[in-house]
């Protein structure tokens, strides 16, 4: 079964998107904090991170940077705000690796479909 890392400070997003995936058979866990994910992502492995750009203590870019330096291969959405000044934020991700990219408020159509592909593709190179 595929495993899903879902990274966001705020609890109400992070439980509803974890619901949302378990019901189509989507193992989720989960982590309130870049420092949270980074350490369960030590102890367990997860096909794909879905990372929340803006939170508390580590961001996501930093988080990003670190996942990436832990598994190179690991694949990351980056979840993000429609802020003109997340845009460099985001072309930084970008280059530090992120695959894809959703934005606040979460479409769940276009979350469900970016991250069946993105499992799909990560299942491939396994």
């Amino acid at each position: 079964m595929a495993r899903l890392l879902i990274v966001d400070d705020e609890a109400d997003v992070r439980e509803f998107a974890a619901n949302f995936f378990r019901r189509r058979n989507i193992e989720c866990i989960t982590a309130s904090s870049g420092e949270e994910a980074l350490s369960l992502l030590q102890k367990q492995k997860a096909d794909l991170v879905l990372l929340d750009i803006r939170m508390n203590g580590i961001d996501g870019q930093e988080t990003l940077m670190r996942i990436k330096e832990q598994d190179k291969d690991i694949k990351v959405i980056m979840v993000t705000g429609r802020k003109p000044e997340e845009e460099e934020i985001s072309e930084k991700c970008r280059q530090a690796g992120a695959s894809a990219y959703v934005h606040k408020p979460l479409e769940m159509d276009e979350l469900e479909r970016i991250v069946i592909e993105e499992l799909r593709r990560a299942k491939k190179k396994a």
